[in-house]
Parts: C-alpha cells; sequence; structure tokens
C-alpha cells in the first residue's frame, strides 16, 4: 500500500448549524455548532485515514483556526505537516434548515499565499519520509496563487516518482487541463462543461466529452461525479457507468472528497479500477448520510461497497 499526501492550498474550519427557517434581519437562534477540520485535501486525508490507509495532510495555516485546524486533525489521528503562513485560516460554514429540509453553504475565500508559503508546502512533500505513491492535490487555490502553480506540483510529483491525483475547478482546472499529465481527475459535470467548452446534457454527450479528454492526455482516469446519478468512469480502456446508491440524504459537505479520497486509496492497495470506483461511490454515499460537516464512517462504507 503506497503513501498519499494530500495538498490543501486552502483549508478551512468547517462549522455547522441548524435553525428552523433562514430569514434576513431577524435574530436566528441556531442549534449547537459542530466544528470539522476541512478543505478538500484534508478531508481526502481524513476519509483515507478512516478507512485504514497511510495519509498525510499538507496544509498552510495561520491564526486560531490554523491553530484549531492543527488540533483537531490530532485529536482524529492524521499525519498531517503544517505549514505556517502569515495569514489567518478560513473558516466556512453549512446551515441546515429544518422547516424546508434545504442546506446553505457559505464558503469565505481564504488568506492570501505568499510565493514563499506556496514553495513551502512543496518543500513539506519532498521532505517526507517515506515519499508517497500519490500527491492529491484537492480544493480551491487561495488568493496569491497562480493557476501555474500546478506545473510545480505536477514537477514534483515526476521527481519523487508519485502519481498525481487533481479535484479542483475554475482557472486552476482549466489550465491544468491544458497542461495534462494527470493520472486521476474527477470532475463535476458542471466542471466537465467547463473543460468541454459547452453544455454537456445527456448521456452521449457527457461520453463524448470524457472521451476527448483522454484522448487528449488531459488525465488517465476520470471519474465524473454526478452526485444522484451516480458517476461515470473513463480511461482508455473506455467508459462505464455506475449507479447511484440508495441512501438517506443529510448533508453534501465532503461527499465528493470522500470519493476521491476512497478510489486513490483503493488504487494504492492494488485493486482493479472498476471496485475502486465502486469503493468510492460507497464512501461518498456514506458521507451523503453523515449531518453537517461530517465525514464517513468506515461500517457504512463497508456495508455500501458490500451491498
Amino acid at each position: 500500500m503506497s503513501r498519499i499526501v494530500t495538498l490543501t492550498l486552502n483549508p478551512a474550519m468547517d462549522f455547522s448549524t441548524g435553525v428552523e427557517r433562514v430569514e434576513p434581519t431577524r435574530k436566528l437562534r441556531c442549534s449547537l455548532p459542530h466544528y470539522d477540520p476541512g478543505g478538500g485535501g484534508i478531508n481526502v486525508a481524513r476519509v483515507v485515514d478512516t478507512l485504514g490507509g497511510d495519509a498525510v495532510a499538507v496544509y498552510p495555516a495561520g491564526g486560531p483556526f490554523g491553530d484549531m485546524l492543527q488540533r483537531m486533525l490530532a485529536e482524529l489521528g492524521v499525519v498531517q505537516v503544517r505549514v505556517p503562513i502569515a495569514g489567518d485560516t478560513r473558516e466556512s460554514f453549512t446551515v441546515d434548515e429544518g422547516a424546508t429540509g434545504q442546506q446553505y453553504r457559505f464558503v469565505l475565500p481564504g488568506p492570501e499565499l505568499a510565493v514563499a508559503e506556496q514553495q513551502a508546502c512543496l518543500d513539506a512533500i519532498a521532505a517526507l519520509d517515506p515519499l508517497p505513491g500519490y500527491v492529491v492535490l484537492s480544493g480551491s487555490f487561495p488568493p496569491g496563487v497562480a493557476p501555474d502553480f500546478f506545473d510545480a506540483v505536477a514537477a514534483l510529483a515526476r521527481r519523487i516518482g508519485a502519481r498525481l491525483v487533481l479535484d479542483c475547478s475554475g482557472e486552476a482546472l482549466q489550465y491544468a487541463a491544458g497542461k495534462g499529465g494527470i493520472h486521476l481527475l474527477k470532475p463535476s459535470l458542471s466542471e466537465l462543461a467547463t473543460l468541454a467548452g459547452g453544455k454537456v446534457e445527456g448521456e452521449a454527450a457527457q461520453e463524448a466529452a470524457l472521451r476527448s479528454l483522454i484522448e487528449r492526455g488531459v488525465a488517465e482516469i476520470i471519474v465524473l461525479s454526478l452526485g444522484g446519478e451516480g458517476a461515470v468512469l473513463a480511461s482508455r480502456e473506455g467508459i462505464e457507468r455506475f449507479p447511484p446508491l440508495d441512501v438517506p440524504v443529510c448533508s453534501a459537505v465532503g461527499a465528493g472528497d470522500s470519493m476521491v479520497g476512497a478510489i486513490v486509496l483503493a488504487l494504492s492497495r492494488g485493486w482493479n479500477l472498476r471496485e475502486a470506483v465502486r469503493y468510492g461511490i460507497a464512501a461518498g454515499s456514506a458521507t451523503i448520510m453523515r449531518p453537517g460537516t461530517e465525514l464517513c464512517r468506515v461500517e457504512d462504507v463497508q456495508r455500501l461497497y458490500g451491498g
């Protein structure tokens, strides 16, 4: 089993709460908050650790929420490397509305990362012993980080002999797709549309867009996440669709990250690609079952995968 390192450039302290109804102006009396360390790669590392893998979470952090993030990851037993920064780590919060069952997610931009702080993150990965077999770059790029930071991460992965996994959006995703060299890419449907340069409505359009990305060498493996409609696996071997699992929906926070974590863990264990995707779908579905910002439980993942 290979070591998996995650790089989260814009981590957050996630907290969730509930209120009967979200209304303007009035004071809204909320339920007691629940706190979780968050951000794409942080979530991926947590899931890998939960499922018994060897994960290291590398992340820049500063200020009181940075301290809280470090403390909570330590309490969870996640191996971590915190890179100190001048700015304050952000917080993000989720509000569940009791009257409607709707969920509101508020995501703040995060601190600006200086060039030296960006390099310190890369140096932290290069200094790991043992070196990882997989590098997962997941989550948003914070202010100060240009899309071409991807080049530095890709070069590092090549230098240490690691496979690069990417789960990001916006300009960073578009830039990375233009460079290629990605082992595993996990876009959402809207992100696939961005890469395809237009709408991808219907199965035929989705599959055509995925084939084009594979043929262009954007990634060796693409797992398209379709939320309640399942997922699509694309590789040189072809395309396969996976149906969704029927689970009660409590919260979508971290579901995509959980999918990535479980897929990469399965691949690091030598599983075949199809079973790895099934395992990822089980982990994502198990996270959907959890309230607020909580992530999957191992017993739920195993039950859903086995079923």
